[in-house]
């Protein structure tokens, strides 16, 4: 049995360690986690695992394979997943999926190339398409005005893109979006393959899907040629471990892996890799079980919800044309008159409650198979608490979510290379082009891509969601903006 050997001379609580002091303080408070990583502070892992972690972080020495040309157990591994999330081949993702999506991307397009996108997408994909040289073309999400969200993506909209830009190489579409919202793919798919073009979706949220008829059905079992999941969001698996899945002949795959091996760190993870063939064993195994027992807990949290508060909860019934993943708890908070950042706070501070995101009118928790009955029990008590003390609220109406429209793209991605702005205020921004990405975090989706003209619209939103303790990376600590004069 191997001796684990630990600094001998100093011990760690003298040292200056800022990152590793606070996650300390974090683990150390007892949080009831609803983000992720979907492992649940561990909790989700296998104790084996989770004890020799340390064990584990080897590097290629023989008998290990070699991620970029596996042909050993990394590439048995592939496989096995492959067959577990109905792909062809499955790509083992160490940089999280935002490789796995420029990957995609690169692979798809050539400098020039049209892609038709959801606008709802993630920032990687702006990164990707700017890497790429990429013209985008822009599909607008439908908006829900009571939760003040992005809603799903409808086949005709789709079709309209297709043929409006029938020079455009495929579609990209975010499936399910941050709130679980599911748009109705294996009809979209029809489409875009009718039309000759590639079908890619952006799965990061819904690794656990197709494990259980109770929940949607994953792209690759409704017709998508290629997709990326990230793992650590929603199986007990470790954060940056994510899957890329290709199910088409329309995917060049020798293409795919030249910009694999250019994305992908040369130095790769065997902890992540070894938690990416742990979790795809557990869901391929006990996953329907494991997500019948947490959709039972889900049941019972949503009766007291809805049976004892205001407070809404988003269903099917609140969409059109499209799923709800049941697993994404998306709560709205309007009713209480207050913003979700407010009563995200309260839970934070009072309850050492983390949902993972909150907007000024939800909360959105993510629940896996890592979360328990008591976590439930905890969330259900912190809830209704907080719903009684402000049950006499009256809606917070003076609190607007409106749906923005799509930027005017002023300068192509491949007239920004070089570019230089200046940093200047948001009211002064209005009318000036973009030279960053401005995203409001959670959940990571542009409000503003590079070369795009700044609105009065945008520039009140952006100043709604930081007035009311709101975050949006892309901002300066002023709150400025850098923009492009022309």
């Amino acid at each position: 049995m191997l001796k684990l050997l630990y600094q001998k001379e100093v011990e760690i609580k003298t040292l200056n360690t800022p990152i590793y002091n606070s996650v300390k303080k974090y683990w150390q408070s007892s949080p009831i986690s609803f983000h992720m990583p979907g492992h649940k502070l561990g909790k989700g892992l296998m104790r084996e695992f989770a004890e020799n972690m340390a064990l584990c972080d080897l590097t290629e020495i023989p008998g290990l394979d070699v991620l970029h040309y596996p042909d050993g157990i990394i590439k048995d591994a592939q496989e096995l997943a492959a067959k577990a999330f109905s792909a062809d081949k499955t790509f083992f993702l160490v940089n999280g999926s935002t490789s796995g999506i420029q990957t995609l991307i690169l692979t798809l397009c050539k400098p020039g190339d049209k892609l038709i996108v959801s606008r709802d997408c993630h920032r990687s994909v702006i990164y990707g398409m700017f890497m790429a040289g990429v013209t985008p073309v822009y599909v607008k999400p439908r908006f829900n005005s009571k939760f003040g969200i992005s809603s799903v993506i409808l086949p005709q909209d789709i079709e309209h893109a297709i043929k409006e830009n029938p020079d455009a190489v495929g579609v990209l579409i975010t499936r399910p979006n941050y709130y679980g919202i599911c748009s109705d793919l294996f009809n979209i798919s029809q489409i875009v393959h009718s039309y000759g073009k590639v079908l890619a979706v952006d799965e990061a949220h819904g690794a656990h899907l197709g494990f259980n008829s109770r929940v949607p059905q994953s792209a690759m079992q409704l017709g998508a040629d290629i997709c990326v999941q990230s793992a650590h969001k929603t199986l007990p698996a470790l954060t940056q471990g994510a899957y890329l899945h290709v199910k088409s002949h329309r995917i060049d795959i020798d293409r795919l892996l030249f910009y694999f091996r250019m994305l992908q760190t040369t130095s790769p993870s065997y902890i992540i890799m070894s938690s990416l063939d742990i979790a795809r064993a557990v869901m391929e195994e006990k996953g329907e079980k494991l997500l019948d027992e947490l959709l039972s807990h889900i049941r019972g949290f949503e009766e007291l919800i809805l049976g004892n508060t205001s407070l809404k909860l988003l269903s099917e019934n609140h969409i059109h044309g499209g799923k709800v993943d049941r697993t994404r708890l998306v709560i709205n908070v309007s009713s209480l008159g207050e913003t979700g950042f407010h009563i995200g706070k309260i839970l934070r501070e009072e309850y050492r409650l983390l949902v993972e995101m909150a907007d000024l009118y939800n909360l959105v928790c993510i629940a896996t198979v890592s979360d328990g009955k008591e976590d439930f029990a905890n969330l259900s008590k912190a809830v209704d608490e907080i719903s009684s003390k402000f049950k006499k609220a009256s809606d917070k109406a003076d609190i607007y979510v409106e749906e923005l429209e799509i930027p005017e793209q002023k300068i192509a991605f491949k007239d920004l290379i070089g570019a230089k702005g200046k940093w200047t205020g948001l009211k002064d921004s209005i009318g000036k082009v973009s030279l960053g990405m401005v995203v409001p975090y959670p959940p990571g989706i542009p409000v503003l891509c590079p070369g795009e003209v700044i609105s009065r619209n945008i520039a009140q939103y952006l100043n709604r969601i930081i007035a009311s303790g709101g975050m949006v990376n892309g901002l300066s600590s002023l709150k400025e903006i850098e923009v492009i004069e022309l």
